[in-house]
């Protein structure tokens, strides 16, 4: 199948231009050349290489609506790719965590939706691939890791140790806690109930467990803490042998970022404060930051804003994190403020997360390229739209609006 998108202004690497863009056998063949094939009227319209989400955890609305309400993951896994199509995510990543903590964020729910994922892929509409969210004590996790390195399509591996950030000591601010396995990390008093039930109260919420469950499970959780650097270097040295991109996450120090740096984990995702963003600029390394830290002006617990770091030229992606609209209203705010020119700020939601997971197939608009488009409505000084998206030249999602 042949088609044409005629009259919309194409963002080009380099430039835009008001130009034609031919896609045939899912791959764009053909820039600035006659009509061929079936017409599609762009006009008045942005045509853009789709977005690329490479840490998206929004699906977790679906798998569990309200507190401790669970649907069926053949539902959530469907619903959630209608989402992507409709906001233009022509490739995402699930943010999917193995903890040790039951519940929504388990070992063995994480696999279920990653097994519904392989066994939904002929009726999904967008390529849903997996980051392997593991929380660094979770050695429950060990067998699911190998099982889902090997998925059809190659999944990304996030190092997390949201366990350490819990159990940093009560005089130690979330961003300044030291490099987690340095012998300078301070511990909470793990008989101080108070601050561990002030700490913990949503993770007890999530893991359905009542409050002395919870904690009797984090306690034998944290006597793994002598081992969790070997595991991580095994899981790391698995990963590199099979060409799995890896990252770390909430970074807030430079050592942490040569760390995993070292390790092959050469993408820093949200990092916290300058310390491991400017060691990452330094070590050659990417950086992510979430898309609705943008939208909102500002990270919601104090770190780096995503905005500033886009203007200081420490940031290479914008990750949909917990809401998928916030990639394209992002590049909206950042437009704005001009913050950058606007092809650079595309590049953060397309050809910059390409470049992180290592897909060179896709990210642009040019000849050999899969054509993974997103039909853009975008009136002056009004909020973006997506009319269409397009995956591998397929139509994935199309809208019409009433005018």
């Amino acid at each position: 199948m042949i088609q044409t998108f005629v009259g919309a202004d194409v963002y080009l690497p380099g430039e835009i231009a008001d130009t034609t863009v031919t896609v045939e056998d899912g791959a764009i063949v053909d820039i600035g050349g006659p009509v061929q094939g079936t017409l599609i009227d762009a006009r008045g319209k942005i045509l853009a290489p789709a977005l690329i989400d490479v840490h998206g955890d929004a699906f977790e609305r679906q798998v569990m609506p309200r507190p401790g309400v669970f649907f069926p993951m053949e539902t959530a896994v469907l619903e959630t790719d209608r989402q992507l199509a409709a906001n233009g995510i022509a490739t995402t990543y699930h943010s999917i965590t193995l903890s040790y903590e039951p519940g929504l964020r388990s070992v063995e729910r994480g696999r279920s939706m990653m097994q519904a994922i392989l066994d939904l892929a002929p009726r999904l509409t967008v390529e849903n691939r997996f980051q392997l969210r593991w929380e660094t004590f979770a050695f429950e996790a060990l067998e699911t890791l190998d099982w889902a390195m090997d998925a059809p399509l190659t999944p990304s591996l996030a190092f997390n140790d949201h366990l350490s950030m819990a159990m940093r000591s009560a005089d130690t601010g979330i961003q300044e806690r030291p490099f987690e396995h340095s012998p300078d990390f301070k511990v909470i008093d793990l008989n101080d109930a108070d601050l561990f039930a002030k700490r913990y109260r949503k993770h007890t919420e999530r893991s359905g467990l009542d409050y002395d469950d919870h904690k009797a499970l984090v306690h034998r959780v944290w006597e793994r803490r002598p081992d969790v650097v070997e595991t991580i270097h095994a899981v790391a040295t698995k990963a590199r042998a099979k060409g799995i991109p890896m990252l770390s996450h909430d970074d807030t120090q430079a050592e942490t970022r040569n760390f995993y740096h070292e390790i092959g984990a050469t993408t820093s995702e949200f990092p916290m404060t300058m310390g491991p963003a400017q060691q990452a600029r330094a070590n050659g390394d990417l950086i992510i930051f979430g898309s609705p830290n943008a939208v909102r002006g500002g990270s919601h617990i104090g770190s780096l804003g995503a905005g500033d770091m886009v203007e200081e030229g420490l940031c290479d992606v914008l990750a949909s994190d917990y809401y998928y609209p916030a990639m394209l209203a992002a590049v909206d705010r950042l437009d704005r403020e001009k913050r950058a020119d606007r092809l650079a700020l595309w590049s953060l939601i397309s050809s910059g997360p390409a470049r992180a997971m290592g897909l060179e197939d896709r990210g642009d608009i040019a000849v050999g390229k899969r054509a993974d488009l997103v039909l853009v409505d975008w009136p002056q000084e009004q909020t973006p739209a997506v009319q269409g998206t397009w995956v591998a030249g397929r139509a994935a999602y199309r809208a019409q609006s009433a005018r």
